[in-house]
């Protein structure tokens, strides 16, 4: 499957603003620099891109860690009213956003657009964790034969209830899997089997055989998972992260591999990030860490044109906005 492809997994319906809160129409500035594919998307849905100035009205960020610059620039010009972020998390914007939420300012991330790819990237570490492929792609003699386990019919935690999970509970559905969810609340997410409150992540872990983050980096989910979690788990359980690297506590995780309180780790996220030479999850026995690539440049950036392009049809008063951002939620 190319990426362009894949489809969004909207976790909510588009947002359509009442018309007295509908962001006011403009130009739109493609910043920190005009990349041309979403000068094409902003002006294929009939948007018009111009430099900042006092007349803008609508802003494409495209730097993914945030910046002062970012924040200059909303403070600086209070006319904005619809900023595009350029991923699914918006942890590197939260206190900026925090600081200059208004009802007059509509905030869009690209959380949806990219699940698919995410999603797949999260079974594949699922699948070789429980397969022990760490321990065989190590190997320089035959070894054990006698290892590994099967994904079918086992219990499978998912922390966090976005497109992510959405995705992975469908592609989860050929393994005959239970699923439990665990979100910020406790609305049920069609295909799991129980949908929990993240109070509950305790009571749902001892019987988990794989647990999977795909939550959203805030204040309340930073060390969601520590040293306590890591003891309630089975000694067969394995953990793969592809929300955010904060979401689990880095010494915890390293302790619990080294002392084999969980049977692997699979972690395309770390904190800190990208993760040092010579840090101890390198050289555990039982980890795959991938570089943050779940979803690569090439998938992505044809994806968020498309969420550049949606987006700014809605801007323009035609429809509703995708992957609305709440300032104060932190996603």
């Amino acid at each position: 499957m190319s990426s362009e492809q894949h489809r969004e997994i909207l976790a909510t319906a588009a947002y359509v603003p009442a018309d007295d809160a509908r962001p006011v129409p403009g130009p739109i500035a493609v910043l920190p620099e005009p990349v041309q594919l979403f000068v094409d998307a902003v002006e294929s849905a009939g948007g018009q891109v111009a430099a900042l100035s006092a007349r803008t009205r609508g802003l494409i960020w495209l730097d993914p860690k945030g910046s002062e610059r970012f924040g200059e620039v909303l403070s600086e010009n209070p006319q904005l009213s619809w900023v595009q972020l350029p991923y699914a998390g918006v942890d590197a914007f939260a206190e900026t956003l925090k600081s200059s939420a208004r009802p007059t300012l509509t905030v869009t991330s690209a959380k949806g657009a990219f699940a698919q790819p995410v999603a797949e990237h999260a079974l594949m570490l699922v699948l070789a964790l429980l397969r022990r492929l760490p321990l065989r792609l190590s190997a320089r003699s035959w070894g054990d034969g006698t290892v590994g386990t099967s994904l079918y019919g086992l219990h499978v935690v998912i922390v966090g209830a976005g497109g992510i999970a959405i995705e992975l509970i469908r592609l989860l559905s050929a393994f005959d899997v239970t699923i439990t969810v665990v979100r910020r609340g406790s609305e049920p997410v069609d295909g799991a089997s129980a949908t929990v409150s993240t109070n509950d992540l305790d009571a749902v872990l001892p019987t988990a055989d794989v647990v999977v983050l795909a939550a959203a980096l805030t204040d309340d989910t930073r060390g969601l998972i520590g040293g306590r979690q890591f003891e309630q788990m089975k000694n067969s359980a394995v953990v793969v992260n592809i929300g955010r690297g904060g979401l689990i506590v880095t010494d915890a995780l390293v302790d619990a591999l080294q002392t084999d309180s969980i049977a692997g780790a699979g972690v395309d996220v770390t904190d800190p990030e990208p993760l040092p030479d010579g840090h101890p999850l390198w050289i555990a026995r039982n980890i795959i860490i991938t570089p943050h690539s779940a979803d690569t440049p090439a998938m992505t950036r044809p994806l968020l044109a498309r969420r550049v392009s949606n987006n700014t049809r809605a801007f323009l008063g035609h429809g509703g906005f995708d992957g609305v951002v709440d300032p104060v939620v932190g996603y």
